[in-house]
């Protein structure tokens, strides 16, 4: 009798060689919803181009965009408790 597979949960590896992602895979490196992840890209927050009739986000789109939502972090005042 064969022994069971033992199925375990691999993370997903970012290929670094992508130039352009889906945005599922730019919701996916960022750990957000896919859903939150097309708003922030038909808003504008998170660049995007288009390819025929896809859409697509530049890899470097991403860290641009965590360093704009950190700078905003800092440029808020302190709110005294």
């Amino acid at each position: 009798m064969a022994e069971p597979r033992v199925l375990t949960a691999v993370p997903e590896l970012a290929d670094p060689s992508l130039v352009l992602l889906t945005v599922e895979e730019a919701a996916r490196r960022l750990r957000i919803g896919r859903t939150t992840c097309f708003k922030l890209v038909l808003a504008g927050e998170i660049e995007s181009v288009t390819v025929g009739r896809l859409r697509r986000v530049p890899a470097e789109a991403l860290p641009a965009y965590v360093t704009q939502l950190r700078t905003q972090l800092r440029r808020r005042p302190a709110v005294a408790a």
